[in-house]
Order: structure tokens, then C-alpha cells, then sequence
């Protein structure tokens, strides 16, 4: 038994944002459908380089779905999505505000064929507001909420904006949408009501940025507080060993400055002084060092050494999963540990239409001859 093995999801998004969102649901249970059309998704070829017809993003954010392609734009192709909408408990899309409405799929359509489905749409601005038509991705809601110029600061006060790494601005708010998602579940199960979701990139990274508070409370920007209350002093940050390896010390409390001062037998402890220790050793010298006196210290690892890290070994965090076309494909495992219900990786992302046939004809019951009619028309396709 999963937590989520009695719902069924259909999935109309793309790239990272919605995919992320969905993965998370599936690697607890449900039975996630990713909906595309017969000639792929975008996000298929997304990266340039392409493994089993895919891109490396597609293969990490897309585990445990099943695949139908459908054209949404062929009133067939609709009207079959009308049906597994009667049949489903969530929808979930992230394209631009007013697409789902052009093609006769919007809430209100959704409702009156399912009143107890629960409708999330993902966009950057939300469904309404000054900027619901503007095009978004995640550096465009890491931009506007602070976090691009916190990055650059926290680098360099003096020099210009950093854009954050893996585009959080798309994990963070889709991580906030299966939130979202769950609770809707809960309230549905108890009410038989569903609901729509509206989850916005930027107003999800803005409640993601602390440093919002600290300038309404204030009215500081973060790095006038930072220096008028010297918050973050400390021996933290990042040092550049002998053998050019980096590791990261976050040591900004009375108690860990303590423990250097001790050890070194120094009044005070400054960074430069950190800074020569750790440039005397290797990478791995050092963070041996610094551990054993008790401080939070890390290597900087480049992802070759994340995946061949023994913690995360012991903490089954990369499984192998079989993939039609790729072949073996070494992935992150569901991170959170459950201890009656762990998530699993159970398939490789699918390939394009995979499952068309089995969905088509095992939830809405069309025959084989129908199905391939379909086909034909250019309505769905198959692998």
C-alpha cells in the first residue's frame, strides 16, 4: 500500500516546473498519466544532448509516469481527455494562463464533468493579476522575488546578480504545488468537494525569501542589516585547499568560534586565519580536520562525487531503473523516508505514447479496432 495508490493524475505539463510536481505524487503511488501530444513534448528534447530519445532532465523528471499522447487540438483528442477526466482525481497543467480555456478544458469545464476534481494550474505570475500574460521560467521568479541579487551579493557585495543554480525557481514552486495537491486530496476526502489551485513561480519564491521580512521589519536592505547588526560573522565560508579543492565551513555561532579559539589558542579566530589552516591541507585533510573539532563542514563535491558518496549509499538514495531505450539509468531515489509507506522508484521515464494502448483501452474500455482508428487519424499514437 502508497499513500497515493488510489488516486489517478493527469498530467498536462512540461519542462521542469510541472513534471517536478507530478514526479512526487507518482513516487508515492499515484498513478500519474502524462498527456502529450503524438509528436512530444518540448521537454523531451530540451538539453541538446539526448539519451534513448530523451533529455537528461526528461529521464530525471519524469520516474514512474505512464504516457498517452493525445492532440488536444482535435475535438477526438478532447473529448477523450473529457472522459479520463470523469475518471481521474487530479489535473494538473502549467501553460500560460488562458490556454486551457482556448481549447475547452478550463476549471469550470473540469468541474461540471468531475465535481470532485482537483484542478492545479502551475504558471509564473498566476491566473490573474497585472502580469498573468507575461512568459515566465524559473530565473525570471528568481529575478523579481530578491534571490538573484541575494546570490550575488552573498558572492560578492560589489559585483553584479548571481542567477541561482538547477533552476529552484521551478523546484521550489512545484515542491509547493504537490503540497498544495495533497492538501486539496485531504479536503476532497473529507468533503467530496474538489478544488482549482492557482501556484505562481514568483509569488512561491517570494514566501521562499527571508530577506523580505528582514527589510519589512527593518527597512534594511539585506546587505545594509547584514552590516549595521554584523549578522553572519563568523569563520563561514568557502576555502580553497592545497590540492585545489574547496570545502565549506559554516561555523557562525559563540560555540563554534569557542571551539577554534581553543583549539588554536587564539583570542579570536578571523577567517584569514582559517583561510591559511585550510590552504595548508588537502580537500579531504581538511574537512577531516575540521569535522573532528565538531564544525559543520562539507567538501564541495562536483556531482561525479555526490553519486559515488557512501552516506547517501546507505541512505538509498540512487536506484537503477530499466529503461526500453537508454538501458540502465542510475537516478535519485523518492528523498523523504517513510517508515509504513516509503516512496519508490518503480520506471524510467516513459517512452513517448507508451501506454496509449493500455490506457485507452483498460480505463475507458475502447476496443482495439477504435483504438487503431485513432492512430490512423493522428489522434494518439503509441511506442
Amino acid at each position: 500500500m502508497k499513500i497515493l495508490d488510489d488516486i489517478r493524475v493527469l498530467d498536462l505539463t512540461h519542462v521542469w516546473y510541472g513534471p517536478w510536481c507530478t514526479m512526487m505524487l507518482a513516487d508515492m503511488g499515484a498513478e500519474v498519466i502524462r498527456v502529450e501530444p503524438p509528436w512530444g513534448a518540448i521537454d523531451r528534447l530540451a538539453d541538446g544532448a539526448l539519451f534513448g530519445g530523451a533529455s537528461y532532465t526528461f529521464h530525471h523528471l519524469n520516474l514512474n509516469k505512464k504516457d498517452i499522447t493525445l492532440d488536444l487540438k482535435n475535438p477526438e483528442g478532447i473529448a477523450i481527455f473529457k472522459e479520463f477526466v470523469e475518471k481521474s482525481d487530479v489535473v494538473v497543467q502549467n501553460f500560460s494562463p488562458g490556454a486551457m480555456e482556448r481549447l475547452g478544458l478550463g476549471y469550470g469545464v473540469l468541474k461540471e464533468l468531475n465535481p470532485g476534481i482537483i484542478y492545479a494550474a502551475l504558471s509564473g505570475f498566476g491566473q490573474d493579476g497585472p502580469y498573468a500574460s507575461r512568459k515566465s521560467y524559473a530565473m525570471i521568479a528568481e529575478a523579481m522575488s530578491g534571490h538573484t541579487k541575494l546570490t550575488g551579493e552573498r558572492a560578492d557585495p560589489e559585483g553584479p546578480p548571481l542567477e541561482m543554480a538547477q533552476a529552484y525557481g521551478d523546484l521550489g514552486p512545484g515542491t509547493m504545488a504537490a503540497m498544495a495537491i495533497l492538501g486539496a486530496i485531504r479536503y476532497r476526502d473529507r468533503t467530496g468537494v474538489g478544488q482549482m489551485i492557482d501556484v505562481a513561480q514568483y509569488d512561491c519564491m517570494v514566501a521562499y525569501n527571508t530577506a523580505i521580512t528582514g527589510y519589512t521589519l527593518s527597512g534594511l536592505l539585506p546587505l545594509e542589516l547584514r552590516r549595521k547588526y554584523s549578522l553572519g560573522r563568523g569563520v563561514g565560508g568557502l576555502y580553497e585547499a592545497k590540492d585545489g579543492g574547496w570545502i565549506r565551513i559554516a561555523a557562525f555561532g559563540p560555540r563554534f568560534l569557542d571551539r577554534l579559539n581553543q583549539h588554536y589558542g587564539l583570542d579570536m579566530v578571523e577567517k584569514e586565519f582559517v583561510g591559511e589552516r585550510v590552504s595548508e591541507m588537502t580537500r579531504d585533510e581538511a574537512v577531516e580536520h575540521f569535522v573532528g573539532l565538531g564544525l559543520p563542514c562539507a567538501p564541495v563535491f562536483n556531482v561525479d562525487e555526490t553519486v559515488a558518496d557512501p552516506h547517501l549509499a546507505a541512505r538509498g538514495m540512487f536506484v537503477e531503473v530499466e529503461h526500453p531505450l537508454a538501458g540502465t539509468v542510475k537516478v535519485p531515489n523518492f528523498p523523504v523516508k517513510f517508515s509504513e509507506t516509503p516512496g519508490v522508484i518503480r520506471s524510467a521515464a516513459p517512452v513517448l505514447g507508451a501506454h496509449s494502448k493500455e490506457l485507452l483501452m483498460g480505463v475507458l474500455g475502447m476496443s482495439e479496432e477504435r483504438f487503431v482508428e485513432l492512430v490512423r487519424a493522428g489522434v494518439t499514437s503509441q511506442a
